[in-house]
This record gives C-alpha cells, structure tokens and sequence, in this order.
C-alpha cells in the first residue's frame, strides 16, 4: 500500500500541527511538533487494510509513531516494516550494533561491556547512501530500571519552517556531502544530497544535513560552509522542535529518516537496554526542494 494515497490531505493538516482522529487505531501526539503514540492495536497480528492506511497517515503526519507493550517476534517486526516497504541492509564498513541470524534485523544491545553505543548524536540514519532508508523500527525488549536510555527525536520540518525567510533562499540550490567513513569507517558511501530537500510524501521542504555524516557545503568557500554547516546543525538540535521517548519494556519506536533526527541518551551505564531494528528501503534519492 502506498503511503502517498492521501498526500493533499496530509501536507495540509500536517503544516498545522493538527491532530487526526482514525477508525482502527487511536494516536495520542506527543509534541506539538513531532511524535504520537498509537494505540488500539495489537502488532503480533496482521493488519487489516484500514489499519495499514491508517498507520501510512500517522506515519507522514507526525514523523515518529511509538508503540507499547507489543511483545513482537523478528516475523511480526518485518511484518509490520513491510507495510511500508521493502526491508534493506545497513550500508555500513563496521558498526557498533550486530547481525541477528535474520540479514533483515539487527541487534542492538548495551550493558556494563559496551565500550560506546550507536546514535549518540543527532543524525538521520545512513544519509550517507546514494538512497538513504526511508525509515528505521526499534523495538526494544529490555530497557534500563530507572528511565534511562531515552531517545530523542526532532522534527526536520519544523526547523526548516523556523529559518529566516532570507536564509530559506540562501540554502536553496546547496548541496552537502555526507561522508559515512566517518562514523563507519573505509568502504561505507560518501554522498552528495541537496541541503534542503522536498519530502516525497507530504510534500514539504526539509533540512537535510545532520552531525554525524555531513562533512561540508560544496558551493561555498570552506569556511563559509563550516560556519553555515555548523549553525544549521545548532538549529535543528534546538529542543523546540523535539520530542523525547522513554522506552517501557516491549516498545517500539518507528521513524522517517527522510524529516526526523534522532538521538540515543546513554545515561544508563552499567544498566541494559536491548533490542532489535530494522530499516525500510528508500525508493529514490533526496530531491531539492
């Protein structure tokens, strides 16, 4: 099913920061910004046709959807992933998290071993790949005893529309390479995208460059570039635009790597937090906005 059946629909209550009311399931925001949780469904079963549509509509609207007490198996993971596409594999050389015996699902595990744990700063997954995944689902089984381990998630949109007029003009036509050697090291992508990009689904303009893969603006003067590349990571870091999940048991968080960011807290050594994630496929590189 597509998730660009309702495309008019969704730009329009989504540029309002509108809430939606849906049949099949029942989605509480968590931001004004970004983030709802959903509930009223039960993701170890299949989904109905209405519930897919709905969940698309959630998705597009509120950039990260959450979901809890879902006692979920790899089937039922890759099951409810592929609702919104076909899975993919991590384009990194090495990577902190692990393989599963599933090449679809990798494991994500911390304890009083774990030397450095994955997203400690804002990013959006793998933007360094020619096509970047459209969205990642963790599922955490395990989280630590005291509230540790959060996630936080910001809203590429909403720092967008926060820029100045002049500055929106100023970015428009830019380009950025992002550079995955740097956090996945030697044969992992490097990559050119336009530094604000048009979401393909909602149709709204998006900042596309993130702390840990974009290495430089390629048409300005170096130190221009660092200046312009630093404030806009400053930017969309801001708290405004942001909204924090903390993991219970058995939650999962999904989210578009096309209009999020997003960033592990690891304020819980030398506690657990475990799980597994899985990425869905990207259909086409980041267009210009």
């Amino acid at each position: 099913m597509s998730g660009t059946a309702h495309l008019p629909q969704i730009a329009k209550i989504a540029s309002r920061g509108v809430g939606a009311s849906y049949e099949t399931i029942t989605a509480t925001p968590s931001s004004p910004h970004i983030g709802a949780e959903i509930t009223d469904i039960d993701l170890t079963q299949p989904l109905s046709n209405k519930q897919v549509e709905e969940l698309h509509d959630a998705f597009a609207r509120y950039q990260v959807i959450f979901f809890r007490d879902q006692r979920i198996s790899f089937e039922d993971q890759i099951r409810l992933a592929g609702y919104f596409g076909p899975l993919g594999k991590h384009v990194g050389a090495s990577t902190i998290s692990k393989k599963t015996d599933n090449d679809l699902v990798r494991k994500f595990h911390y304890d009083e071993t774990s030397k450095q744990i994955s997203g400690e700063n804002f990013h959006s997954d793998q933007s360094c790949a020619v096509v970047p995944p459209l969205g990642s689902m963790l599922y955490n089984h395990t989280v630590p005893p005291d509230g540790g381990g959060d996630t936080m998630f910001a809203s590429m949109y909403a720092a967008y529309e926060a820029l100045s007029p002049q500055m929106k003009v100023y970015l428009k036509g830019l380009t950025a390479t992002h550079d995955g050697t740097r956090v996945f090291g030697p044969g992992t992508p490097v990559t050119v995208h336009p530094v604000i990009i048009r979401h393909p689904v909602t149709g709204r303009e998006v900042i596309y460059v993130n702390t840990d893969f974009t290495s430089h603006i390629n048409e300005l003067p170096r130190l221009e570039g660092d200046r312009i590349l630093q404030f806009l990571v400053d930017h969309c870091n801001k708290p405004e635009w942001t909204c924090r999940f903390r993991w219970r048991p058995h939650s999962i968080a999904f989210w578009d790597n096309r209009c999020t960011h997003h960033k592990a807290i690891w304020d819980y050594w030398p506690n657990v937090r475990s799980g597994f994630r899985v990425q869905i496929e990207g259909t086409a590189p980041p267009v210009a906005a």
